[in-house]
């Protein structure tokens, strides 16, 4: 996935009552990189891929990322992690990006970004599910049960939609790699609220990026993707598009992520998630001259009214927990 649709580190939102907030542009500036940012990876994803195998683009990608940040905070004075928190930072990088980024990175060879989009921005249904099935899970509530039921209806359309000469609008295996591709990054993001980290978000993000990014090479070496690599044959834009995902959405997009999250709810942070998709379907459009068929409009529809539903529930009642 191109980028967390929930948080992988438990963070404790500021409560604005104790302490005085952040300047108000500088909250409107970390939103705007979060929404533009992480809008624009699919585009970039499918420029890097272009000449660059999909798995070992993902996996130099974060382990440069993750290593640089890493580096940034033990030096600021971040705790050692131990051996428990690596542990949990393999399995944690292997469901969000292996499963999560890695599927949707190696998908877009063959599915459009609008589509590829789409799909994703359907985990944070995934994960009101997962989060209701889990042992002793928190039971939705009816708009949120409604929102789910649209959401997967939204999916199930972009799955079976054709367009107007009866073609399918998305590649079967294509599809099901997305589709795994979101189950894989809810589950792990369910899983990492609970898990055992460093009491440092940012340090916890930088291990899961080298721990996950290690093993997307391996992956990528597993399938073969080294005899596909020829560095000599990258393209200029294959390569300032690798550059961007590395600097741009994997660091500036995932440090505004955290820092939004301390300083705001999780929910208000949580809209770029119908954010997004408007933007990598805008850039496709206009960019790549993607396709756009009813179907796939009316799927858009379900899936983000779906995800405004969910959001807006549980921003109320995120609100409503704060007040008591």
């Amino acid at each position: 996935m191109n980028q967390l649709t929930e948080s992988p580190v438990r963070v404790q939102p500021v409560n604005p009552a104790v302490r005085t907030g952040p300047p108000s542009w500088l909250v409107l500036a970390a939103f705007a990189a979060v929404y533009v940012i992480w809008g624009s990876t699919y585009l970039c994803i499918h420029l890097a891929i272009q000449s660059i195998p999909p798995l070992l683009m993902a996996g130099s990608r974060f382990v440069l990322a993750g290593a640089l940040l890493y580096a940034v905070m033990r030096a600021r004075g971040a705790a050692r992690p131990d051996a428990g928190h690596w542990v949990n930072s393999v399995l944690i990088g292997a469901l969000l990006l292996l499963g999560g980024n890695g599927g949707v990175t190696w998908a877009q060879q063959t599915v459009p970004t609008n589509i590829a989009a789409l799909l994703v921005a359907a985990t944070p249904l995934w994960m009101n599910l997962f989060d209701w099935l889990r042992p002793r899970g928190s039971r939705p509530r009816f708009a949120v049960v409604c929102g789910l039921v649209l959401g997967f209806a939204g999916v199930a359309l972009i799955i079976m939609g054709r367009d107007h000469l009866g073609h399918r609008v998305v590649a079967p295996l294509g599809a099901v790699v997305l589709l795994l591709s979101t189950i894989t990054w809810a589950s792990g993001s369910v899983y990492s609220k609970y898990a055992r980290q460093p009491a440092s978000a940012l340090l916890a993000i930088a291990m899961q990026m080298i721990c996950g990014g290690v093993i997307l090479l391996l992956a990528g070496a597993a399938l073969g993707e080294a005899r596909q690599l020829h560095p000599g044959a990258i393209t200029a834009a294959s390569a300032a598009a690798f550059a961007y995902l590395t600097l741009m959405g994997s660091l500036v997009g995932f440090t505004a992520y955290v820092w939004l999250l301390q300083v705001s709810t999780p929910a208000r942070v949580s809209t770029y998630a119908y954010v997004n998709p408007l933007i990598a379907v805008l850039l496709g459009r206009l960019i790549l001259d993607e396709p756009f068929p009813k179907s796939l409009a009316l799927a858009a529809g379900l899936i983000l009214g779906a995800v405004i539903l969910t959001t807006t529930a549980r921003m109320k009642k995120e609100e409503r927990r704060f007040r008591e």
